[in-house]
C-alpha cells in the first residue's frame, strides 16, 4: 500500500511539474489499462455464458447411490466447447421456499465435476450430501447446484 501510495504521488508531482509530458502518457496507461480490463471482462462474460450452458441436476435417490453418497448428479455439457473442470456448492430448499436448509461453515464441502467433459457429453455421479438444518430429511427437498465456478477450453 506504501509503494501504491508513492507511485500516485509520484504521478501527480510528475503532472504538475511536466503537464505537456505527462499527460499524453497517462492518457496512453489508462488506455491501455482500460483495453487490458475490456478485455477480461470479455473473456468472464464468454465463460459465464458458456457455463450457463452446462446443465446439472441434483436428486436424493438412496436407491441408486450407496448410502454415504445418496445425492444422485448428473451434468449434461450442451455447450460447444469442452469443459476443463466444474465447482459448484449444493443448495437445499423446501418446496416453494427461498431459503437454503443446507448448513453453511467451513467445512461445507465443494463439489467438483469430471476432469474435462467434452462438448454434448454426460456424467453422473453419487455425492455425499450438504449438512443439513436440523428438523428436515433428505427426501423431502429439492437440491440445487450453486455458485458455479469452472473453466471451458478455447
Amino acid at each position: 500500500m506504501l509503494i501504491g501510495a508513492l507511485l500516485i504521488l509520484t504521478w501527480l508531482v510528475l503532472l504538475i511539474r511536466y503537464p505537456f509530458r505527462a499527460v499524453p502518457i497517462s492518457l496512453g496507461a489508462v488506455l491501455g489499462l482500460a483495453l487490458v480490463a475490456g478485455w477480461v471482462l470479455w473473456q468472464e462474460h464468454r465463460e459465464e455464458q458458456l457455463l450457463a450452458q452446462v446443465e446439472i441436476r441434483l436428486a436424493y435417490a438412496p436407491e441408486r447411490c450407496p448410502g454415504a453418497q445418496p445425492l444422485h448428479t448428473s451434468l449434461h455439457n450442451h455447450s460447444t466447447k469442452t469443459l476443463r473442470n466444474l465447482r459448484w456448492e449444493v443448495g437445499a430448499y423446501a418446496p416453494g421456499s427461498p431459503t437454503n436448509l443446507a448448513r453453511a461453515s467451513f467445512e461445507t464441502p465443494t463439489y467438483q465435476g469430471p476432469g474435462d467433459l467434452q462438448s454434448g457429453a454426460r456424467w453422473e455421479s453419487c455425492l455425499p450430501l450438504p449438512q443439513l438444518r436440523s428438523g428436515y430429511r433428505a427426501a423431502t427437498l429439492e437440491f440445487r447446484a450453486e455458485r458455479l465456478q469452472g473453466h471451458i477450453a478455447n
